[in-house]
């Protein structure tokens, strides 16, 4: 395609992040895989114990929010979803909620029919839990009425416990809404997300990425703090990102990034925001 040879650096954690680099090479990008965060899932006794509850009383809850991919790959086992896909076709059946079309495919991907799933419209402006109680929210009356709660499935950072999960504005503004509405709503953390331990050619990769004018893409304002804490607000200023939300947009300008874009996360909208800065 030509496109003009700036680096994008895919800042996602893996295996996203090379799924990512693959889709911007055949497009003509330079893109290159730096995961700023490690995933791996919540193994304290305290997050195994939750999680296990979680799973064998799904069917208190009337709907179970899965914040990410991952959310999604760490609490759907086989069980799960054969119990969730089983469910009688009814109003009362436990509903999935996912805040974009990602986390969607991956539940489909696991089993979960697609009718059982509610996301944002696809012409949403943001795909964010803003997003997601435009399409939910009138669930909410009948939810109230028959005493079910919620279940936010989510990351836990290491070493957080479990009764301090409620973290991240787009999930304590949907717990708000829930809980003015009436509906009680639980938390679970089933992944938690980490500094990735860089070699040295990763950290070379950064450091020259940070000088050189790469445009960094950010999914994830923990991500933005990781770069961050390694290298120092002073190093972030020259360097350019690319933020997929308003709330990873003000964290990178908090961290100290000075030239910053922002878009919605969908491949498309990335595409068109890189074609249009460049």
């Amino acid at each position: 395609m030509g496109q003009p040879q700036r680096r994008i650096i895919i800042t996602r954690p893996q295996p996203e992040a090379d799924g990512w680099v693959a889709q911007l090479r055949q497009r003509g990008w330079a893109a290159e895989a730096l995961p700023l965060i490690d995933i791996a899932a919540a193994d304290s006794p305290a997050h195994q114990a939750a999680r296990m509850d979680a799973r064998q009383h799904w069917a208190r809850y009337g709907a179970l929010m899965l914040v990410s991919t991952n959310a999604a790959r760490f609490f759907l086992d086989p069980a799960l979803v054969q119990a969730l896909a089983g469910q009688p076709r009814s109003a009362s059946a436990t509903r999935l909620w996912c805040p974009g079309p990602g986390t969607a495919r991956a539940a489909q991907a696991l089993g979960i029919p697609s009718a059982l799933i509610d996301q944002p419209a696809t012409d949403a402006p943001q795909f964010d839990s803003e997003s997601l109680w435009a399409e939910v929210g009138p669930q909410a009356t009948a939810m109230a009425a028959s005493g079910r709660r919620v279940l936010v499935v989510r990351g836990a950072s290491a070493g957080t416990a479990i009764d301090q999960l409620v973290t991240g504005s787009g999930r304590e503004w949907l717990a708000r809404q829930l809980q003015e509405a009436g509906i009680g709503v639980d938390f679970v953390g089933v992944y938690q997300r980490q500094a990735p331990a860089w070699t040295a050619a990763q950290l070379a990769l950064a450091t020259q990425a940070l000088a050189d004018g790469s445009i960094w893409l950010f999914s994830s304002s923990e991500a933005v703090m990781h770069l961050r804490n390694r290298f120092g607000a002073a190093a972030l200023a020259p360097a350019q990102a690319l933020a997929t939300h308003a709330r990873i947009a003000q964290a990178t300008r908090a961290a100290g990034f000075v030239h910053i874009q922002q878009c919605r996360p969908s491949l498309e909208d990335v595409v068109a925001s890189l074609e249009s800065a460049l």
